[in-house]
């Protein structure tokens, strides 16, 4: 029988053979340390790059909340001096309205009087709230209004169409708006030759020219000319105490993040650039 333990050739064990370890030795990796200077000199970037971002689009947008309110607060925020006529925007964003509370409203020391609602969008798009709101604000005594979302890459006659069969304006109605936010990457005078026919196709049927809005950097931007300052002009400005822009204009968005009883979803506040009469000059006849 074969034993299990390990023999040599001459039968005897096999004296246990201790392989002496090969003493290497081991090379020495250099590691490339960053020198100091340029360590703080990254983290020095790092840290800025990320505060200016944070500054941007965290601080920027509401600084002003925390900014000395030298008019008064309603509605959850400062309400810019010197104006008589309030109103504001909705949308589907805002939700089921509250009429009858926000009717109450018109007796506050900052009382609405218009309401400018979205109709529709592109060509389309129609907003699911549009017809009972703009009904509901008729019944409850508001100067009612309209708007147009334009999308810069559908056909703009489409677009003027879709709002026509949308919207029927009644004595009393502010004349009709186009919300004009986005280039959709169109050249510039791509982009103004088919805002024109909008407006041009919605004042033929309408017979009165329509309220263009815009933000104050689009306006200056893209449509600070004489053939778009012929219309009646809606700016968006926030974050401001008075308005920057140095032609006429006629409702001023001064923030969304309005709070008004009635409403449950912060909503866009506007001021009117005169009287309630002149308001009323403005509707439709």
């Amino acid at each position: 029988m074969k034993s299990s333990r390990n023999t040599s050739t001459s039968g005897k064990p096999a004296s246990g053979r201790r392989t002496s370890a090969r003493k290497t030795k081991a090379k020495k990796k250099t590691t490339r340390t960053m020198p100091v200077w340029m360590r703080n000199t990254l983290a020095l970037i790092v840290v800025g790059v990320f505060s200016l971002t944070f500054y941007y689009f965290v601080i920027r947008p509401y600084s002003y909340r925390w900014k000395e309110c030298y008019g008064r607060k309603e509605y959850g925020v400062c309400i810019p001096c010197g104006y008589e006529v309030h109103g504001i925007d909705i949308s589907h964003y805002q939700g089921n309205i509250d009429w009858k509370e926000l009717k109450q409203n018109r007796e506050t020391d900052f009382p609405l009087h218009f309401i400018f609602m979205k109709a529709t969008e592109g060509g389309d798009h129609g907003d699911d709230t549009f017809k009972d709101n703009f009904e509901q604000a008729r019944r409850h005594g508001f100067i009612r209004g309209a708007y147009h979302f334009f999308t810069p890459r559908t056909d703009a006659l489409k677009q003027a169409d879709f709002f026509i069969r949308t919207v029927k304006l009644d004595s009393g109605d502010l004349p009709p708006v186009l919300d004009v936010e986005l280039t959709g990457k169109r050249p510039k005078k791509e982009l103004q030759q088919n805002i024109k026919k909008w407006l041009d196709r919605v004042e033929a049927h309408y017979g009165v020219k329509p309220i263009l809005y815009t933000s104050y950097k689009f306006k200056t931007r893209y449509l600070d000319d004489s053939l778009f300052n012929a219309y009646p002009y809606w700016i968006a400005h926030y974050y401001v105490d008075s308005v920057r822009y140095e032609g006429k204009w006629h409702f001023w968005q001064h923030t969304d993040i309005g709070s008004v009883p009635g409403i449950h979803h912060d909503v866009d506040l506007n001021v009117f650039n005169g009287s309630l009469e002149d308001l009323r000059k403005m509707t439709m006849r």
